[in-house]
């Protein structure tokens, strides 16, 4: 498995605004939007492309259009804050979604919606903005593979923990990681640290 982590100072600067206790949830979300547009573009530097003939003003000229689509799936609550990135960006890509929430006792992942486009053939981004046990980016993955056949999959969240890596990593080596930041550690409630909190609460104004 490959993990990047974005190394751009409006990556940093927009980081350390979302992770400010102070930020509001209408500021957060555009914080995250543009923070999302970094990272499906570093996501997706390898997309193919087709050759084409442009008519310019001038003459005629070569160039390349993006020659395959992509699938963005967010899962639910949180991921839906990294989607319009993915659309702005690309505004062919189809969309699926994963409902899959954590288990506050056990920190473990439990799915209670998913509803998946055709893929086959398509690169699939996870959209899950924290990865910190891994337990959910694990399992929104497992099931993807077990219900779908994309040509690959990469998992881009905002923040990520060395644990949820390390689980990520060893359940599904083939699929790329793309984050904002690895933070240090996870504390006892699962939660990442530094971190910034519950994302979905912070997202949608629920704190």
């Amino acid at each position: 498995m490959t993990l990047t982590v974005l190394d751009h100072p409006l990556a940093a600067d927009l980081l350390a605004r979302l992770r400010d206790e102070r930020t509001p949830p209408d500021l957060f979300r555009t914080l995250t939007r543009r923070l999302g547009w970094l990272l499906v573009l570093e996501a997706t530097q390898d997309l193919a492309t087709d050759p084409v003939e442009v008519p310019t003003p001038l003459e005629t000229t070569s160039g390349r259009v993006i020659g395959e689509r992509l699938v963005a799936i967010p899962v639910l609550r949180a991921g839906l804050g990294l989607l319009d990135a993915a659309t702005d960006l690309y505004p062919d890509t189809v969309v699926g979604y994963l409902g899959m929430e954590r288990d506050e006792i056990t920190l473990q992942p439990r799915d209670y919606y998913a509803k998946l486009p055709p893929m086959e053939g398509r690169r699939a981004l996870v959209l899950d903005p924290m990865l910190a046990t891994g337990g959910s980016g694990t399992a929104a993955v497992t099931h993807i593979k077990a219900n779908a056949v994309p040509k690959s999959i990469s998992f881009v969240c905002v923040v990520a923990a060395p644990e949820g890596v390390e689980r990520l990593a060893a359940d599904h080596p083939d699929v790329p990681v793309f984050t904002a930041a690895l933070d240090r550690q996870l504390n006892d409630q699962g939660f990442i640290l530094p971190g910034l909190g519950d994302f979905g609460d912070r997202l949608h104004g629920t704190v």
